[in-house]
């Protein structure tokens, strides 16, 4: 993919946001494989890497707003960016709700979506180091697009059972929430590989 060279500063943040997306997907597993006991530290942890996120949003914004020309056009900067805000206010959501809800033990879907949403993580910050570099990426986002489809039939799958075997009304109904915001992680990471793809098309 050929761009005009201009500020590669925005490229740069896009990678530290999905830097701090990756160490928060990796403490979600950990806390989920854990445990209760250990997901009160993990969901600390995840909470400050939500703000350093939120700090390098604040940063490409305020760059946008002082810059005249940019690498890829200012809307799929603002789209990318905030997508990605999506992706680690939906861990820290999920992990909040594992927290807050008790559950134990933790049935091995939740540990499952997980492992997706880490996945799809992953292969973001492959997709945006192949953006840095001027390097192709759709193939990243077509397998995003393939995890966030397993996620969606793990989770239908999860929730049918719910509803079929879980005998007590509370334990499934924080499940079910459980298993819908692990869920709903993998959407905003396939939105952010959707504006990845339009990227793609603008530039190429």
């Amino acid at each position: 993919m050929k761009l005009l060279p201009r500020d590669e500063k925005f490229f740069q943040s896009f990678q530290k946001q999905v830097k701090f997306i990756c160490q928060a997907a990796d403490l979600l597993v950990e806390g989920a494989a854990a445990g209760n006991a250990h997901l009160a530290n993990a969901a600390h942890q995840i909470h400050v890497l939500e703000e350093q996120a939120d700090s390098v949003l604040h940063e490409i914004y305020t760059r946008l707003n002082s810059t005249f020309i940019t690498p890829i056009d200012p809307e799929d900067i603002q789209s990318l960016s905030s997508h990605l805000d999506d992706v680690i206010d939906g861990i820290e959501d999920s992990v909040h709700r594992m927290l807050d809800y008790h559950v134990d033990p933790m049935p091995s879907s939740v540990l499952e979506l997980c492992c997706i949403v880490q996945s799809c993580c992953l292969i973001l910050k492959k997709a945006f180091d192949a953006l840095a570099e001027h390097k192709p990426f759709i193939e990243h986002c077509i397998e995003i697009n393939r995890l966030e489809e397993a996620a969606d039939q793990l989770g239908r799958a999860a929730v049918k059972e719910l509803f079929e075997k879980e005998k007590d009304p509370i334990r499934l109904i924080k499940l079910k929430e459980i298993h819908e915001f692990l869920e709903q992680t993998t959407d905003y990471c396939e939105d952010v590989a959707d504006a990845l793809q339009n990227v793609q098309v603008k530039n190429s």
